[in-house]
């Protein structure tokens, strides 16, 4: 069990006479676990909690606030829809003038603007930041793409510094825009992934089809170095077929985060064609009623990437 802080004990100290940036971190699943460690890692105190007290270091939100000193950064990670409306509502009530709300979860934008509304009547601060890097961004840090004022972005800034890849900050962060901006941009980012995950899973699906291919993982392999579609995303599909190279322990059924929706809806919306996308969606659709070997590809990268659970095969 993780150890607890008290409110006492968890407020921030320098050895320098300079406070350590200390934020809270609502929500420590699978992505919100490993954020918290890469923000201790780079020396940002973090005070995290979760209805799992397995993984939290206070016993509630209220223990949260008082640990975390004031103008406080807390930042929810939580998943979209009821609960984060329910977390916001209550730190609406809660925290005090001044404080940052940061969503670091999947919502859609416009939730984003009625939250921000919410807590700006009550004094406080919002901004959204669409986080892409799953399971691995422990390690690998993280793509960020924040919405909000200009400077509740550059105050949170050591925060977003902390969980970047290393390197420009150009090449994993930006400043969107205004609050929903950065949770907009993370849906396109998520279609665009629908999209490229599909191509790549019906390669392997043409590629299985055929009987003079006879070094099907061999081939993704050479396409690592060289080639125009190396990718990360190539990278763990071979890591897939490594595993299990039949993909003969997934179903071939895929859920939908919901984001590759809104993206559909926002391109019918502002009538932008985007027929790669729409069929990727409509693909996810169709794995829930027909066996198929593409789908299983989409599902085994889904969890490779973002840890998302396959279901067996039957």
């Amino acid at each position: 069990m993780t150890r607890r802080t008290t409110p006492t004990a968890a407020r921030s100290t320098s050895t320098k006479g300079h406070r350590i940036m200390h934020i809270g971190l609502i929500g420590l699943g699978k992505m919100g676990f490993n954020m918290r460690e890469r923000l201790r890692r780079a020396g940002i105190e973090v005070t995290g909690y979760d209805r799992n007290q397995d993984l939290a270091d206070v016993a509630s939100t209220d223990e949260l606030i008082a640990a975390v000193p004031a103008p406080r950064i807390i930042w929810i990670m939580v998943p979209a829809g009821e609960i984060t409306d329910k977390v916001v509502a209550e730190l609406s009530e809660k925290l005090s003038e001044g404080d940052l709300v940061i969503d670091g979860g999947n919502s859609r934008f416009t939730e984003d603007q009625r939250h921000a509304a919410l807590l700006e009547d009550k004094g406080l601060r919002f901004a959204d930041c669409g986080v892409s890097g799953g399971v691995w961004g422990l390690e690998n840090g993280y793509g960020l793409m924040a919405g909000g004022d200009a400077a509740d972005i550059e105050r949170a800034m050591p925060v977003f510094d902390a969980l970047r890849p290393e390197g420009d900050r150009a090449d994993s962060f930006v400043h969107v825009g205004e609050v929903g901006a950065g949770h907009y941009a993370k849906m396109v980012h998520n279609g665009i992934e629908y999209g490229l995950m599909q191509s790549y899973a019906e390669g392997y699906q043409l590629l299985a089809a055929k009987d003079i291919i006879t070094d099907l993982p061999g081939t993704f392999r050479a396409w690592q170095k060289g080639t125009v579609v190396r990718s990360w995303l190539l990278d763990l599909l071979i890591k897939a077929l490594d595993e299990d190279p039949g993909l003969e322990t997934i179903d071939d059924y895929v859920e939908d985060s919901g984001e590759g929706r809104w993206t559909v809806e926002e391109a019918i919306a502002n009538a932008v064609p985007a027929p790669a996308i729409t069929a990727a969606l409509f693909a996810r659709f169709e794995s829930r009623e027909d066996s198929s070997p593409a789908m299983k590809m989409v599902s085994a990268l889904r969890h490779q990437f973002g840890g998302h659970a396959t279901r067996p095969a039957k």
